[in-house]
């Protein structure tokens, strides 16, 4: 969403209706931009559907990313873009069809994520989800992720156990949550509980902070390709757990939203 094009004001309320699928457009969220930046050549500002803004969203840089290649501002060369969660570099590939986006350094400090307790690197702590207990790592890559490793994982788990982490008491920002199996040294899958937008089929964020734990743990090596529902996403986790991440943007519709839809 071009904000020149913006003719209201983009409250909690119009985020909500705007991604409602029965009565609006249907989405997991709103990108608002591009906007004026002192630090990078464009801002981006990131909408959960529940109106709550995002730090950074891994697929959102990517979908942005082709916008401004749609609209003509950026060529194949590699461009900076400011989120809350700090600055990233993209570069367009495969004209417009892949993005590579440098998403920033992933930290494990409970400082940085946050989780409460001591200043710790949160890595194979216990978490009680319900009456069962079990086992998470906790990351950062400019917004906050949980990472619960399993042998097997699906999407009724991650129904199941998602709004439980979301919402629990060790993260005072509530937090993005990844269930995670690690297929071999160069694979791994995920499924997806998205702070302030539910089950997600696909992230890059999650994808970017699962593959960092798979690596951290010794689990995978530094190329790791992230299996989802929605689609593949490569990772690759360099030095000092800096993430690069490749995928593909598929472009689908381009229209204009009513004002009638507010008046429901």
């Amino acid at each position: 969403m071009n904000h020149q094009d913006l003719l209201f004001a983009l409250t909690p309320e119009i985020i909500k209706i705007i991604c409602e699928r029965n009565f609006g457009i249907g989405s997991d969220g709103i990108l608002l931009g591009p906007l004026p930046s002192e630090k990078a050549q464009f801002a981006l500002r990131i909408f959960n559907p529940d109106g709550s803004e995002a730090e950074k969203s891994g697929n959102g840089l990517r979908i942005f990313s082709r916008y401004l290649w749609d609209i003509e501002l950026v060529d194949d060369k590699p461009f900076s873009i400011e989120t809350l969660g700090g600055i990233v570099q993209s570069v367009i590939q495969d004209a417009g069809k892949t993005v590579q986006v440098e998403m920033g350094k992933v930290s494990f400090w409970s400082s940085d994520i946050p989780v409460l307790g001591d200043k710790r690197e949160v890595i194979q702590e216990s978490i009680s989800i319900g009456d069962e207990t079990c086992i998470f790592c906790a990351a950062t890559i400019g917004n906050p992720h949980c990472v619960i490793l399993l042998t097997e994982v699906n999407a009724d788990i991650a129904k199941k156990y998602g709004s439980i982490l979301e919402t629990h008491p060790f993260f005072p920002n509530r937090t993005n949550v990844q269930f995670l199996k690690v297929i071999d040294r160069n694979t791994i899958q995920i499924e997806i509980w998205e702070r302030g937008a539910g089950y997600t089929l696909a992230s890059g964020s999650s994808s970017s902070a699962a593959a960092a734990v798979a690596h951290k743990l010794g689990l995978c090596d530094a190329s790791i390709t992230v299996k989802m529902p929605g689609g593949e996403i490569l990772i690759q986790v360099n030095d000092d757990f800096k993430i690069s991440m490749t995928g593909s943007v598929t472009k689908v519709a381009q229209g204009e939203l009513s004002a009638e839809v507010f008046s429901l």
